[in-house]
Parts: C-alpha cells; structure tokens; sequence
C-alpha cells in the first residue's frame, strides 16, 4: 500500500506501544480527534497515545489505505480487543503537512 513514511512509521510505532517514536511524526500544532474528543499539540497528543495504549489489548490488522491527494490519506485498520463490543473497523483518516502529521481523525 502506498503509504507516506510518517503514516507506516506511525502506525507501526502505535501498534508497538512505542509512544515516542509516534510522537516524533507529528507536527507541533497537530490535532488528533478520537472518541469525539480533541487533542491539541505533541503533548496532548503524547498523553492521550499513552492512555489509549494502556487502557485496552487489542489486535490490529491492516484493512485497507486510500491516496485521498498529496496530503490526505484514510487507513482502515480492524480491532479485536477487549473493549466495548470487542471487534470494530476504524478508518484512520490522515492530513499531512510537509513529511509530518497535521492531524488525524479516528472514526468508525
């Protein structure tokens, strides 16, 4: 699939657990939305990759990844776990700036 650096890195980096090697793709002004909830800067960002690690177990498995353009990419990605209803698929919808996150959006 024809993925930036920063969208393969990521992903790999949250699958791992590894929040810093995360972190470092992100701009620092970069949003991530999850859960209906905004997090604003690497530090929320930071915070709220900590959390979502450590809250369920789950599995991942790469569905499909979509060029939307130059900076807009959406990654569907399918979770079995041990949170609420167990098993979902999330598109993982990306805007980059430059080789960096700008903002991700997490929903169903």
């Amino acid at each position: 699939m024809d993925l930036s650096p920063a969208i393969a890195t990521y992903l790999t980096a949250h699958n791992a657990r590894d929040t810093e090697r995360a972190i470092a793709w992100f701009t620092p002004d970069a949003e991530v939305v999850d859960e209906g909830h905004s997090h604003h800067g690497t530090d929320a960002i930071r915070e709220w990759l900590g959390s979502a690690a450590s809250e369920y177990t789950y599995t991942t498995e790469l569905v499909s990844a979509t060029r939307l353009d130059d900076e807009r990419y959406d990654v569907v990605q399918h979770l079995e776990g041990d949170f609420p209803g167990g098993v979902v698929d999330l598109h993982y919808r990306f805007t980059l700036r430059g080789p960096a996150i700008a903002r991700l959006v997490i929903e169903p």
